[in-house]
């Protein structure tokens, strides 16, 4: 086609001009929606527990929905202070203690303070355990509850008023209150993606033929990823982790596709105008592009199928990306392209990326001994990785870097170690049965101590919710004994308990904490009068109650906070919580024969990994088997052929298991979900570097030898496999590198290691299998082409058919035309035929001919 013939009008090519010549609206349209992204990427909600994601059949996650209705938290926080001495560590609990907002404080007993005069009761006296629990290596520890709950803004207020209090002291606080860890992960992000950039940048210089293409494609990617950012808020609620490394990831998974575009276009442009070349090469790189992608996605898609929704975020947080990543090539390239064009003509240089026929002629050399050694690898590779030490909490891992949360939690942890605390719920009210499980639980080795209100003691040895007699709430709250009568007959009356009034109400008994409530209210509704200092004792202890109450009872059931001696993950600690329900359920039969929906539950940082690790063993199994058959559908339409799949997918297999040998040999603990995220976009992602090879392969064998045809293949399939797989290799590496959290970590690491291996294995592994089995792609196509016939004439030749082959430069496709000059290529249908002397005299005419007619043309139009 002559460099001034406009290409025919496909309806691919009429969207495609469509795009360019409209290239104007599509600057509009992008603007306007960067600019909304801009704004609308403060309205993403952003969930910062992984627990959140549990699937809704696990105890834990429907405990959580259980507390969440029934009781209040409120906001709290570990204050450690170091360097003083025991009597200034009180006089820091003095001011703890009376620090507006803060409601109650632990600390050691007042008898313990060296300027105190108190003694302790016989039962009162701790052992030196106990005090190491709070004060330790001239460190003091305070545990302090503040007055309102931990999602009202005037805890963290309260937090950081008491912060600055004590800020003349070494101090060390741990809270959950404000986003800590999120900030944290959010500056760490900030300098991932800088340096990530500056990677990119260096790499696509160095890949590049012409400076000019640069600033297109970071440009391109630069509104796509603001535009994904921008439109999350669309999900609801999305994770910190997909918040986190989504736009790294987009950038290093979708960055091909305006690669293969530009390249598209750079070839184009060599004859045709700007215009029609980015048209032409908009039109090409559309399927092309579509095709590559799909293999992506649908890694990506087989997270959705994880039971632990956090699989499912991520996959459509990543999906998504990739979906704006190609509108974004397809609709604002093109015009960045002829935007562009002059520059990049300018800026042409030297391709630096070598050529390797050396790893072509090493394969062939090699061909009979790597793919068994390789098949050796993937069975030693398959063993290992099997033994690779998940855990599903964070506090066995270790990270590369700690933030200042995580150095104060661990220095705390070291002076006074940590807790692991779980929280059961029983649905009955009945002091009894409470009372019963909460001693059992403290009498078990397994646990340090156990918190509820019926063993937590009010005043002289009786508990928050143990019923009294009128007679013992008299003694307890000294209160009058006919004044206790009185406001018992008035609970009765006001319950609509009215026998009891009649049949004796000094046999009643109601529990302490209902009774002092009750009390309360008459005296605020002026049924009872105090004087000044009892009406403060009673305000006093009211708060308190009430706070107790908010904590751990709620309308169908009471909760108790269990302390355990366990580690947080362990083989122990699982085998404990296992068996906790056969000590609770019996106790509360009879409740659970009233109401079946209302039984015993169970929740804790131990639960919630307990229930990933049976999770993660559905979810391996799901996510493994759902991407292989996605990418293996993809392949057998691509190849046709149902040879050739198998061998790229076994490439890529192996890569996977290689890649988590490498935990289990440094006995390092791996996250689990970065287990199922990187696996998922090996599969996906890095199987494309396998199908350039494999694509190559098929096309050079149609017209070379074996040898020539796999030097071929490496040569042409190098500069795309070292600019895609470094970029992602690179991005991945730095994020695991310079996150402190373990999650995130872990998918980087794992992510760029097992990009390096996946492209190690393409360039020396899988041409050696491509040779090996030549014979098996050839048995396993689904269509047998005809027999070719080779022709090589010189001259002026008649082509008319599908040939390949070289026309003084290569040539594919249907060609019916006359050549002059050198033919040597193979016939797939119709033939070439030489032309008689006075037949190519003819033809030397009407070139000469075509030749004036088109320059006078061309000078007809400078005019």
């Amino acid at each position: 086609m002559d460099a001034n013939e406009s290409p025919k009008e496909s309806p691919i090519i009429k969207i495609a001009a469509f795009i360019v010549d409209k290239r104007n609206l599509f600057f509009l349209v992008y603007a306007i929606l960067i600019i909304f992204s801009l704004f609308s990427q403060n309205w993403v909600s952003v969930e910062n527990e992984l627990s959140a994601y549990l699937s809704e059949d696990t105890e834990t996650k429907q405990t959580m929905d259980l507390m969440e209705t029934e009781y209040t938290t409120f906001g709290s926080a570990k204050v450690m202070v170091s360097n003083v001495s025991l009597a200034e560590a009180f006089k820091i609990y003095g001011t703890i203690q009376s620090f507006p907002g803060v409601s109650e404080t632990s600390f050691l007993p007042d008898y313990l303070n060296p300027d105190s005069t108190e003694t302790p009761d016989e039962d009162e006296e701790l052992d030196i355990g106990e005090i190491r629990e709070h004060y330790s290596n001239s460190s003091a520890l305070y545990n302090v509850v503040f007055r309102y709950a931990e999602d009202d803004d005037r805890a963290l207020e309260s937090l950081n008023g008491l912060k600055a209090a004590l800020s003349p002291y070494d101090l060390h606080v741990s809270s959950e209150l404000g986003d800590v860890q999120a900030e944290a992960i959010e500056k760490e992000m900030t300098t991932i993606i800088a340096v990530v950039g500056i990677v990119v940048l260096l790499v696509l210089l160095l890949t590049s033929e012409t400076f000019g293409e640069v600033p297109v494609l970071v440009l391109t990617f630069l509104a796509a990823a603001i535009i994904n950012k921008g439109t999350n808020f669309l999900m609801g609620t999305i994770s910190f982790v997909s918040n986190s490394v989504a736009i790294v990831l987009q950038l290093a998974l979708s960055i091909d596709y305006a690669i293969i575009f530009c390249n598209h276009f750079k070839e184009e442009r060599e004859h045709y105008d700007t215009r029609d070349a980015v048209v032409i090469a908009l039109s090409h790189s559309i399927p092309e592009i579509l095709s590559s992608s799909l293999t992506t996605i649908s890694g990506l898609l087989a997270l959705l199928f994880m039971g632990y929704k956090l699989g499912a975020d991520l996959g459509t947080t990543l999906t998504k990306s990739i979906i704006i990543s190609l509108v974004g090539v397809f609709t604002l390239m093109p015009g960045l392209l002829v935007l562009f064009s002059n520059l990049m003509l300018k800026t042409k240089h030297r391709n630096l990326v070598p050529k390797i026929p050396f790893v072509g002629r090493f394969a062939y050399a090699t061909k009979k001994f790597i793919p068994p050694l390789f098949l050796l690898v993937i069975a030693v590779g398959f063993v290992i990785s099997s033994k690779c030490p998940y855990v599903y909490g964070y506090s066995n891992l270790k990270t590369p870097i700690k933030n200042d949360a995580q150095i104060t939690e661990d220095m705390i942890s070291d002076t006074f170690g940590s807790d692991n605390v779980i929280a059961i719920n029983l649905p009955s009210h009945d002091y009894y049965k409470i009372s019963k499980i909460a001693d059992y639980l403290d009498a078990m080795p397994e646990v340090k101590k156990v918190t509820s209100l019926s063993n937590t003691e009010a005043k002289r040895g009786y508990m928050v919710s143990e019923p009294l007699t009128p007679r013992q709430f008299s003694e307890m709250a000294d209160l009058d004994y006919d004044v206790a009568t009185m406001l018992y007959g008035m609970y009765a009356s006001d319950k609509g308990e009215y026998g009891r009034v009649i049949g004796g109400i000094g046999k009643y008994r109601i529990p302490f904490i209902d009774i002092f409530m009750f009390l309360h209210d008459k005296i605020e509704e002026g049924y009872v009068d105090l004087d000044a200092d009892d009406r403060e004792d009673i305000d006093d202890t009211y708060d308190k109650l009430l706070m107790a109450r908010k904590q751990l009872q709620g309308k169908n059931y009471e909760r108790i906070l269990v302390y355990l001696n366990l580690p947080e993950e362990s083989e122990e600690t699982f085998l404990f919580l296992s068996g906790l329900h056969g000590i609770i359920d019996p106790v509360f039969e009879s409740e659970m024969d009233e109401d079946p929906s209302l039984r015993p539950l169970i929740a804790g940082q131990s639960t919630s990994e307990m229930d990933l690790r049976y999770q993660f063993e559905k979810d391996n199994v799901v996510v493994s088997v759902v991407s292989l058959l996605f990418v293996l559908v993809i392949l057998l339409f691509t190849f046709q052929s149902a040879g050739m799949p198998l061998l790229l997918i076994a490439v890529i297999e192996g890569s996977i298991f290689i890649n988590f040998s490498f935990p289990a040999l440094k006995q390092e603990n791996l996250f689990f979900i970065s287990y199922l995220i990187v696996s998922s976009i090996q599969m996906g992602a890095n199987i494309d570097y396998a199908i350039v090879i494999g694509s190559r392969y098929v096309e050079c064998r149609k017209t070379m030898g074996r040898k020539e045809s796999i030097i071929e293949t490496v040569n042409f399939a190098f500069p795309t496999i070292i600019t895609s797989g470094s970029i992602l290799a690179i991005a991945g590496t730095v994020i695991g590198f310079l996150t402190s959290d373990g999650a995130i970590a872990g998918i980087g690491q794992c992510l760029g290691r097992g990009t390096m291996i996946s492209m190690f294995l393409v360039l020396f592994v899988l041409p050696q299998i491509l040779l090996l089995g030549d014979k098996i792609i050839s048995l396993t196509a689904f269509s047998v082409s005809r027999p070719i016939r080779s022709k090589d004439e010189h001259g002026i030749i008649r082509v008319d058919g599908m040939i390949q082959g070289h026309i003084d430069g290569q040539i594919i496709g249907t060609v019916h035309g006359i050549v002059r000059g050198n033919v040597r290529a193979s016939i797939a249908s119709g033939d070439i035929e030489k032309l008689a002397d006075n037949e190519g005299q003819d033809i030397r005419e009407f070139l000469q001919e075509s030749r004036k007619e088109g320059s006078a043309d061309r000078s007809s139009d400078n005019v």
